[in-house]
């Protein structure tokens, strides 16, 4: 074997290692906590946050790798969770679902309802989210997951409108459906990614039904104005992500252009089939259907109505936080206003891994990673937290005491 050949291996060798990053070791959660009392309540019940987050050895050290396989695979050996599907019609014309599991134990003693917001495109049939539902009703958590209008190709769009960035009223009519069904359950929202934005926004717009009793966002950016800016540069790889969801939310449109594009639909907006099919990014698929839709003056208008960080400062319950430091989709400037949200204002909770890409959280092993990630695990955990921290205030109020 020639040197030159040996040498030609050892670069590229070095190129993967460093793409990889597998000299990195594992760390110990970041936290962000202003409240020493809701903190312990997590620290009673997710020890993990204490411990540090070993990715898979092999690939887990990089974000890119993380969130390629959690958009391509999802998760491994994943369940499929029995549940019913529940149809709303809404006041303007939409057919909205949402999918209803129960909890596959009843020992537990609080009734909970984990309402579930997935992130753009998904819906209760993505990987991810069966694995997190089927893990929280082993735990005795009942579970609502939205479907994003226009996703499921088992429900036809019946308006004008698919689902979009900001718009909570689908997630309000789910929450509102629930509460008819189990009038004293105690409700945790939880949102990921677009998700996270959206459960963040809707607790924060307005008057929330009491029965919600906190909320837990992840891996969401919190201000879509910037955070589109920073998609749109080709460093780090982050236009061909902005691409990829483009290319996901034109798919939805297109599925669904019988109705979406039809002649009325298209002179009643303005729109123009073509330049919705040839929108490269998703600024350009907004400005060519979506803020005409909704009938926003400009791109720029609807992306910081829809930024959940306009809306953190209005929020009246418990709230977790939680992102990564390499997530190729949430640049690191994205996270500042909601680590000082958390520093500020008590019952929030920040955590910041420094791995596991946007969505990832692969855990264990050397190549194939363990069937339940670290997410799975922390969220359950967390819920837990959220759950108990309740729980001492309602006793500190009937007794009169303070919680210690």
């Amino acid at each position: 074997m020639s040197p030159a050949f040996l040498a030609v291996i050892a670069v590229i060798l070095c190129i993967l290692f460093r793409i990889l990053n597998v000299s990195s070791t594992p760390q110990i959660p970041s936290i962000v906590c202003k409240d020493g009392q809701f903190m312990e309540c997590f620290n009673k019940i997710a020890p993990m946050l204490r411990e540090p987050y070993i990715p898979t050895r092999l690939w887990g050290f990089s974000g890119h790798i993380q969130t390629i396989i959690h958009s391509i695979v999802g998760r491994v050996k994943c369940p499929w969770p029995l549940g019913e599907r529940v149809y709303l019609a809404l006041t303007d014309g939409s057919t909205l679902t949402y999918d209803l599991y129960q909890p596959l134990i009843t020992t537990v003693e609080d009734d909970i309802t984990v309402a579930i917001c997935p992130g753009i495109g998904n819906s209760s049939e993505s990987v991810y989210i069966r694995t997190f539902v089927h893990y929280a009703q082993c735990h005795g958590y009942r579970c609502a997951v939205l479907n994003h209008i226009g996703v499921l190709d088992s429900v036809q769009v019946t308006s004008s409108r698919i689902f979009t960035y900001g718009h909570t009223d689908d997630y309000s009519a789910m929450i509102n459906s629930l509460l008819k069904k189990y009038p004293t359950t105690n409700i945790v929202s939880v949102g990921f990614s677009l998700g996270g934005n959206l459960i963040s926004k809707y607790l924060g717009e307005a008057k929330r039904p009491a029965n919600i009793i906190g909320g837990v966002s992840i891996c969401q950016g919190y201000n879509a104005v910037v955070a589109t800016q920073w998609l749109l540069k080709w460093q780090n790889f982050h236009r061909f992500y902005l691409y990829v969801l483009t290319e996901n939310v034109k798919s939805i449109i297109m599925k669904h252009r019988h109705v979406l594009l039809s002649d009325d639909i298209k002179q009643r907006y303005q729109l123009n089939e073509r330049d919705i099919a040839a929108a490269a990014t998703l600024p350009e698929l907004d400005e060519a259907y979506t803020r005409r839709v909704h009938q926003f003056p400009t791109v720029k208008d609807m992306y910081s109505w829809s930024s959940s960080l306009n809306y953190l400062a209005n929020i009246k319950r418990p709230m977790v936080f939680v992102n990564a430091r390499d997530d190729p989709l949430v640049p690191d400037n994205l996270l500042e206003p909601v680590k000082q949200f958390a520093s500020t204002h008590n019952q929030s909770l920040y955590i910041e891994l420094a791995n596991g890409g946007h969505l990832g959280f692969y855990e264990g092993g050397l190549v194939y990673p363990n069937p339940v990630t670290w997410l799975d695990r922390a969220l359950v955990s967390l819920i837990g937290g959220i759950v108990m921290s309740h729980n001492d205030l309602l006793v500190a109020k009937r007794t009169g005491s303070v919680v210690i």
